[in-house]
């Protein structure tokens, strides 16, 4: 049988799509090898966020650092901790090199689930302004170096600023007056400790407790040992399973400030691909301190 020459644009096509394919994938998780196997790509761009005495120390080479800090704000209310105005954050992510076509993976060191919130968080944020290009190092900077042979290096890296214009997707934000709408028909999620969940612990200024009918599945739960590499899926589920949080369906998720809660986004949306699952971003610090809005305290002490 007489078969068709193999045309070189189908060539060039296939080895356009081998070549580009890594960097467009926008993979939620990166491991080390893949980072490594990738550093140098034109389009790519590691965003440390460690501390910066870490990041000085050691750090994956060309990463630019950026300051946890910067991407959380007072909103105008005074609730700590909120996303910033849109041109804020904008100017923000422009200035650390980052344009609309830059795929970002975001590292931190790795030394627990709280420090990995930080880029889940990051991540959030990103994907809220509709930009889809963004990756998490799983386990972090620790877990990278302790695959031999993968470099690192000590000297900073200055961004070369560009521009980055924001397409922001109302469906990532959720007020405290949708929340309040959604109590009874839409399952919530508390991500903080036990403790905080039963009204034990938590803000002395605020009220203890958690909102009503909510479940609790506690952040840290969500990692190996509560450290910076997550669950598989199946382990995953499984957790939900014993939390008895739905896999899938509309859920509201929070925590105290809008950190810890972004790491369980983070596995309800992106890892079992729940698209359904929000973030409340004011989460208790805003809902507890408003005496209009219903709170359930599961223990009361005298």
């Amino acid at each position: 049988m007489k078969t068709k020459p193999f045309r070189p644009f189908y060539l060039l096509l296939v080895l356009l799509f081998c070549v580009a394919s890594p960097l467009l994938a926008g993979q939620p998780l990166v491991d080390g090898a893949w980072l490594a196997g990738n550093l140098g790509k034109p389009d790519l761009l590691v965003l440390d966020l460690q501390t910066p005495p870490a990041y000085q120390k050691f750090h994956v080479p060309g990463a630019v650092h950026s300051n946890y800090a910067d991407w959380r704000k007072p909103d105008a209310k005074g609730t700590p901790q909120m996303l910033p105005p849109v041109a804020e954050l904008e100017q923000l992510i422009g200035g650390l090199g980052i344009d609309n076509q830059t795929q970002v993976v975001l590292v931190v060191t790795g030394r627990g689930a709280g420090e990995l919130a930080s880029a889940t968080r990051v991540y959030w944020t990103l994907k809220a302004l509709g930009h889809d290009a963004v990756s998490i190092l799983d386990g972090g900077l620790i877990a990278y170096a302790q695959e031999r042979g993968h470099p690192l290096e000590s000297r900073p890296n200055p961004p070369v600023k560009k521009t980055f214009k924001a397409q922001p997707r109302t469906e990532y934000l959720v007020t405290a007056d949708q929340v309040n709408a959604a109590l009874g028909s839409v399952t919530l999620v508390d991500n903080r400790s036990v403790g905080e969940y039963l009204g034990l612990r938590g803000d002395p200024k605020a009220r203890p407790g958690t909102l009503p009918g909510a479940l609790n599945l506690p952040f840290d739960w969500l990692t190996v040992n509560g450290g910076a590499t997550f669950h598989n899926p199946t382990n995953l589920q499984r957790i939900y399973q014993a939390a008895g949080v739905p896999l899938q369906g509309e859920q509201i998720s929070f925590c105290h400030t809008g950190h810890r809660t972004s790491l369980a986004w983070f596995v309800s949306h992106e890892l079992l691909g729940n698209d359904q699952a929000r973030l409340y971003d004011g989460s208790a610090a805003e809902w507890a301190l408003n005496p209009a809005l219903p709170m359930e305290q599961k223990i009361r002490l005298d």
